[in-house]
């Protein structure tokens, strides 16, 4: 394998790692609403478990307050049920044809386990980047081994996946400090 194929290999899987961290962000909740805080819940619609935004509207008339307006009426208690099962601690009611989902405002305490969450997925995602450096500069050696390139190209090489592997965890660091400055934003 050439140099070139293993640096862009490298390249797109580490972004894959930043954008899956920057996923599991938008899941935390900050105690302002916020469309990605559903993507988790499916509902039942014909036998089927599909996301809920493929079953109706989501909007944020307020900054504490989502509402879903399904595209059928009788989608209404189902939605309902599968969002209070979501498990994300939303009370919705139902005004018969509306779902409001009223976000409560996070205590101190919840904020901080917010905080210990986002930096534990934080380290998972710069663990995911360099398992990725790991697994490149091996095929590099491996290469070099069988004299597919020489030793020189080996370690330039090697260097640009080390300054590639510091950005991408510097992109980590940053999506954590926004979550982070998001979560304790009161």
């Amino acid at each position: 394998m050439d140099i070139q194929t293993i640096q862009r290999e490298a390249d797109e899987r580490m972004k894959k790692g930043v954008e899956s961290t920057r996923m599991e962000f938008n899941k935390i909740r900050t105690g302002k609403a916020s469309t990605a805080l559903l993507d988790t819940i499916r509902v039942s619609y014909y036998g089927n478990m599909v996301p809920i935004k493929q079953v109706g509207t989501i909007n944020i008339p307020e900054p504490r307050l989502i509402t879903v307006q399904p595209w059928e009426k009788n989608l209404l208690g189902d939605i309902e049920k599968a969002i209070m099962q979501g498990d994300l601690g939303f009370n919705p009611s139902n005004d018969g044809s509306i779902i409001r989902i009223p976000i409560p405002t996070l205590t101190e305490e919840r904020r901080k386990e917010m905080v210990r969450l986002c930096h534990k997925l934080a380290e998972e995602g710069r663990i995911a980047i360099r398992n990725v450096r790991r697994d490149a500069n091996d095929k590099l050696k491996k290469s070099e081994k069988e004299h597919i390139i020489s030793e020189d190209q080996c370690h330039t090489a090697m260097d640009e996946i080390q300054k590639l592997t510091t950005e991408y965890v510097h992109q980590v660091d940053e999506l954590l400090k926004h979550k982070e400055q998001d979560v304790m934003e009161v």
